[in-house]
């Protein structure tokens, strides 16, 4: 290689260096803007295509790369956990979890008191009758219930007896137990109604730490998401009627994560939207779900709004959070205004929910763009939200949105129609 031509490369390199040093130095817009370019975009997943649409435009308006964003107002979403967030109901697995593991702390004659503790005196109503057709009082329960715990207290290892829990649940007092625990739980809310009702189901947690409930409802988590998604039936015996007679009652097993919600909060967040979840359930038992990395949520722990009890030296009482929002209903928007407002100076863009509980948090405040109904095919108020989601399909800047699932698989399906649980045709709106 000639001395001429060596020169001729070394001066070609050094010009190319120099042009690209020049472009480095006279572009820090493009530099600016690259990042922006790798945002997170929304993975399509099972969305029902409008509604997906709907949400990622939203993203694109509101999020950083939006002209109008302004990091020191960032703008939020706010999401319902149960239903919503997971499939199935985390604090009900919970109970049902309690219940099959005797997971309580109380001595007999607290238990006694506490599932008494707000509850009104008298009948339930007619939904909510034993086996023969007769009416169930909560006194008539109540002493059933009182008996079985006493003798499930005596005999449990896991309390102050010998026997192990396989034992212990080989027992007619068990099956008694189980069946009239669960159906006072149904029958309380359906008397009268989840501000009762949601609260005393917390209220089982008396003399807990908070790190035992953590453990619990991740042990509950855990187990009910390797669960089949099925209805199951207790009875108690007839041996042990009692003064509340033979009960029967259902409920449904098993979890499942939903990961186009998980997806569509980190989405948020990459995007510059906080996200926070608001739950009827308690606090500190949505924040296991919510926080822990093999779920997949990756929420920070302050931003898991729930239900509240008084901890008293270490230990939960059985009292609700004095000056406190129950967080359901209107009081899901008390507590975002209280809360969240306060924060952020303004109200959040975004709803996501899928219940009557929920209604209310979707309709009370007008920061919000979109509203994100998980389609359970319900009537009452939540009817009237999937209603109007349903009336805006195919419409461009909905302000409600729907999204179906199959509830036999607890997976999302790319529509907004539902397929409840048992059924094979998938259902838009409730008869």
């Amino acid at each position: 290689m000639s001395i001429k031509h060596t020169k001729s490369m070394k001066w070609g390199f050094f010009a190319l260096f120099l042009c690209l040093a020049l472009v480095s130095v006279q572009a820090p817009a493009w530099a600016a803007k690259e990042p922006l370019q790798q945002l997170q975009v929304l993975d399509k997943g099972k969305w029902a295509p409008g509604t997906y649409q709907a949400v990622q435009d939203l993203i694109d308006k509101h999020g950083v790369k939006s002209p109008s964003y302004n990091p020191a107002k960032k703008p939020y979403a706010v999401f319902d956990w149960d239903n919503t967030s997971i499939m199935h109901d985390t604090e009900e697995a919970l109970f049902v979890y309690q219940i099959n593991h005797l997971a309580f702390k109380m001595t007999p004659e607290e238990f006694a008191g506490i599932i008494r503790t707000g509850v009104p005196a008298g009948p339930f109503s007619d939904d909510y009758k034993n086996d023969d057709g007769q009416p169930v009082t909560l006194d008539d329960i109540a002493a059933d219930l009182a008996a079985d715990y006493t003798f499930l207290y005596n005999q449990y290892k896991g309390m102050k007896g010998t026997k192990s829990l396989d034992e212990v649940k080989a027992t007619e007092q068990f099956a008694d137990f189980r069946a009239k625990l669960y159906f006072l739980y149904e029958a309380i809310n359906g008397t009268h109604g989840s501000s009762i009702g949601y609260p005393w189901v917390l209220y089982l947690f008396a003399n807990m730490t908070i790190d035992e409930v953590h453990a619990l409802a991740e042990a509950s988590n855990d187990a009910s998401l390797g669960m089949a998604i099925e209805k199951v039936s207790w009875t108690s015996p007839k041996a042990l009627s009692g003064k509340a007679g033979v009960i029967t009652v259902s409920h449904t097993t098993g979890l499942r994560l939903t990961s186009e919600v998980a997806n569509l909060m980190n989405t948020f967040r990459s995007n510059g939207i906080d996200v926070y979840v608001v739950s009827a359930s308690l606090e500190e038992v949505v924040r296991v779900f919510a926080t822990l990395p093999k779920y997949g949520y990756n929420l920070p722990a302050e931003n898991v709004i729930g239900m509240r009890l008084q901890v008293e030296n270490g230990k939960i009482k059985p009292v609700y959070e004095k000056n406190y929002p129950f967080t359901v209903h209107h009081g899901k928007t008390e507590v975002i205004e209280s809360v969240l407002v306060k924060k952020y100076g303004h109200g959040p863009i975004f709803i996501a929910g899928d219940s009557i509980g929920d209604y209310e948090m979707m309709t009370e405040l007008d920061s919000v763009k979109l509203v994100l109904v998980v389609n359970r095919v319900k009537g009452g108020t939540i009817g009237q939200a999937a209603a109007k989601a349903a009336s805006q399909m195919g419409k461009n800047n909905p302000a409600f949105v729907l999204q179906g699932r199959d509830e036999n698989t607890g997976m999302w399906i790319p529509s907004e129609s539902t397929v409840k649980l048992g059924k094979k045709e998938a259902q838009l709106l409730a008869d």
